[in-house]
This record gives structure tokens, C-alpha cells and sequence, in this order.
């Protein structure tokens, strides 16, 4: 199992709030891609985002009202 570094992740981030939404709507598009192209996933969709957000492939864009200063 796939154990990323928070700090790492949360550094991008406003709040783990934001990650974890974030992380969710990515794991939602990763679904619906497959499924659009008939796709088999041999991983959790929620992984594959978790990844994708630790490698730097997906930022999550947040409302600049609750972004950092």
C-alpha cells in the first residue's frame, strides 16, 4: 500500500479539508474516464489520485479566498 508523506502532500494545500476533497474529485474523474473508455482498473481509484497529487501530476485549485497569505 502506497503510504505518502503528509506534510508533503498538505504542502500545496490550505487544510487537509482541501486534500480530501481534492483527492476525492480526482478519484471520481480517474472512474469516469475508465468507464467513458471501457477501462478495467487493476488499482483503487483513490490511490491512483493520492499519486497523482503526490507526484505533483494534479494540483487542487482552491478559492482564493481560502488560500494561504
Amino acid at each position: 500500500m502506497f503510504n505518502p508523506d503528509l506534510k508533503k502532500m498538505l504542502s500545496n494545500v490550505n487544510s487537509r479539508y482541501s486534500l480530501v476533497v481534492g483527492t476525492a474529485k480526482r478519484a471520481r474523474e480517474i472512474r469516469d474516464d475508465a468507464i467513458e473508455n471501457e477501462q478495467q482498473l487493476d488499482e483503487k481509484t483513490v490511490s491512483m489520485a493520492i499519486e497523482e497529487i503526490y507526484d505533483g501530476k494534479y494540483i487542487i485549485d482552491e478559492p482564493e479566498q481560502i488560500k494561504r497569505k
